[in-house]
């Protein structure tokens, strides 16, 4: 029997926090696998080729997840997807932890980033669908708070792992299948979003059919208002993520490489940072469903605009990437991947939600695996291109943000223009207006 659309959620709050366990489980993966794959690289022969393949592969294959997770998504329900996701995900990382050569890291690779690919934009969906109206947002932004607690965990055990070598890395990836296997026992407990059964049963009613077997939903996609909807958010991301993703992904290789310093001053310095990462965070999840937003947005925007400048205006060094690192972190508090994830709720019908979060984030991980492939390349031989190339990305996104995703309607408006939404979209109270 279905749960009626009226039906309040048990503890929001709770489905917020156990469904958001994949931004967790996200970060916790390409933390844990940039450090990882430095400490694996003399026990199993990885060269600065594979360490970049790997690395390439990792998001490629998030990128696949999240194009066929996010369309399952909608089609089967939230629940049944993030069961099947967390069970690949325990199996990928199991296979890192316990890698006797390189072919195991590479097929890890593939299940991780096939499960955690598929897991987000089905997780964001249900933690939207399940909040109260008034709370959407700052629910959103927990899993930022969850991306970021993802990073701290990693970035502590590897101030450990550092000193272990290989066994640090068996270390990294063990936290992460113990973490995947407490998320997955909570998982059963959760319930099927509300929101999502109501619309669906709404229009199975009004079509007389079952649109799980019904794949002409998927030309809804490119009809012009929610286009623009997916083309404006999917290049915000994608620019913001490419900046993002090497620092994820190559912060310690761009350390040990550009500088004099050891891994364990890195981390260091990562683990002095959390605090005022997560006082940003606190911060903005208070002000997420407030008019303030936007002027948050803008600050965080400049904070992490600086951070991209420094080594392109001074050259890496010690200091400029270690200002890098806090200036991102604490402005990608405010915008980059956080706000991409909140306007993905505010923006697109439930019935589509996840399936455009699904293309949108394939998008941007696809091209952030092309970019990665050349990376360990330019950080070597060419750093200031590819310091002023994530400068460049950093900044188109920033005028995507301020100038056209403001001018996009909100998720009720399209389900009152989509062709084929308007009978059947459930609308839920509407969010407080705020901007951008």
């Amino acid at each position: 029997m279905s749960i009626p659309s009226s039906a309040p959620p048990p503890n929001a709050w709770r489905t917020a926090v156990v469904a958001g366990m994949a931004s967790y489980l996200d970060a916790g993966a390409i933390v844990s696998t940039a450090t990882a794959l430095v400490l694996y690289e003399p026990h199993l022969g990885l060269d600065n080729a594979a360490i970049g393949r790997i690395s390439a592969l990792l998001t490629f294959c998030f990128a696949a997840g999240a194009l066929v997770g996010g369309r399952l998504g909608d089609r089967f329900g939230r629940r049944r997807v993030l069961t099947v996701t967390l069970l690949l995900y325990l199996l990928g990382t199991l296979l890192m932890a316990g890698a006797q050569d390189p072919v195991m890291l590479y097929v890890g690779a593939i299940i991780v980033g096939l499960a955690i690919g598929a897991d987000l934009p089905v997780s964001l969906a249900l933690i939207s669908e399940e909040a109260p109206p008034q709370l959407k947002g700052r629910m959103i932004a927990l899993s930022g708070l969850l991306w970021a607690v993802g990073i701290i965990a990693a970035t502590l055990l590897a101030v450990v792992a550092t000193q272990l070598g290989e066994s640090g890395a068996r270390l990294l990836y063990g936290h992460l299948v113990l973490v995947a296997a407490i998320v997955l026992g909570l998982r059963t407990t959760l319930r099927e979003s509300a929101e999502w059964t109501a619309a669906r049963e709404k229009k199975n009613q009004t079509t007389g059919e079952d649109e799980e077997i019904r794949l002409g939903a998927l030309r809804q996609l490119f009809t012009r208002p929610l286009l623009a909807t997916m083309l404006a958010t999917g290049l915000y991301y994608a620019l913001w993520n490419l900046g993002a993703n090497t620092n994820g992904q190559f912060g310690e290789f761009l350390w040990a490489k550009l500088t004099d310093q050891s891994l364990q001053s890195l981390t260091i310095l990562k683990a002095a940072a959390i605090p005022f990462a997560v006082a940003a965070l606190l911060v903005f999840m208070w002000v997420a469903d407030r008019p303030a937003r936007r002027s948050w947005f803008i600050t965080g925007t400049l904070l992490a605009l600086t951070g991209y400048a420094l080594p392109v205006l001074a050259g890496p060094s010690p200091f400029t990437l270690a200002a890098l690192l806090l200036l991102t972190a604490v402005g990608a508090s405010f915008s980059g991947e956080t706000m991409y994830k909140i306007w993905s709720q505010e923006l697109v019908p439930t019935l589509l939600r996840s399936t455009v979060q699904g293309v949108t984030m394939a998008f941007a991980r696809l091209l952030a695996a092309a970019f990665a492939l050349v990376t360990p390349t330019l950080a070597t031989d060419h750093s200031t291109v590819l310091f002023s190339l994530n400068l460049g990305f950093a900044c188109a996104a920033a005028l995507i943000a301020l100038l056209w995703i403001p001018r996009l309607p909100k998720a009720a408006a399209l389900t009152r223009t989509v062709p084929g939404m308007a009978d059947s979209q459930h609308s839920p109270s509407p969010a407080p207006a705020v901007g951008p």
